[in-house]
């Protein structure tokens, strides 16, 4: 049985290196982490124990097949739970990220089985986050960043980057979400902000660059 904290750090390590595709050091663990770098040696020496990874001080540390398998199925039931309550519970999807991040934590595999079940096996969360399956096996991803579309381009929002609740809450505001179809007009020059129409719209919404760096799509 894995500690809450345990089970935190791999999921960090594992999206660390994810997004990193390289080792993970120990001052990124504690930015991530909002702690000390002495804290994070601690908890990578006992993880190191228990063969989750491999750490050498001053070279970073590497999940070994036994800690990624651990930190996908925390991702897996953490976004699980997201589905559950934002399509059962009718949470908000700006809200579902940190009440899941409490039910990652039960253990129970039976219980995780039978939500899959019960939602239908889904292949992405509300995010539109890959939810891994019960074997590890992460869905295949065809999206693209929203930034990297031409004027001209029709696409259908797959999810988000940035899963700050203030910043999900603007996308909700602006009527753009998870199966959102739209098209890009035009793309100013100076800043590539962007005049979008979605759906039927005829008129068009405008967004900033940071926005659309912050937008998953797949072209249609």
């Amino acid at each position: 049985m894995n500690t809450l904290s345990e089970e935190n750090y791999l999921k960090a390590v594992y999206k660390l290196s994810d997004e990193n595709k390289s080792q993970v050091y120990t001052s990124d663990l504690a930015g991530k982490m909002g702690t000390s770098s002495a804290s994070v040696t601690d908890m990578l020496q006992k993880l190191g124990r228990k063969k989750f990874i491999i750490y050498k001080k001053y070279q970073g540390v590497k999940l070994t097949e036994q800690g990624k398998k651990a930190a996908l199925n925390i991702i897996r039931k953490h976004r699980l739970w997201e589905m559950f309550l934002a399509e059962k519970l009718k949470f908000g999807w700006d809200e579902v990220h940190a009440v899941a991040e409490q039910l990652e934590h039960i253990s129970s595999d039976k219980l995780i089985e039978r939500l899959d079940e019960f939602l239908g096996y889904p292949s992405a969360d509300p995010h539109g986050d890959p939810i891994p399956d019960s074997n590890g096996k992460v869905p295949a991803q065809r999206s693209v960043l929203l930034s990297s579309l031409g004027e001209g381009d029709k696409a259908i929002i797959s999810g988000v980057v940035d899963h700050h609740p203030s910043f999900l809450k603007h996308l909700e505001a602006i009527g753009l979400n998870v199966g959102t179809v739209l098209k890009v007009e035009d793309i100013a020059e100076y800043d590539r902000s962007m005049n979008i129409t979605c759906g039927s719209k005829k008129s068009a919404t405008h967004i900033s660059n940071d926005i659309a760096k912050n937008l998953l799509v797949i072209k249609k």
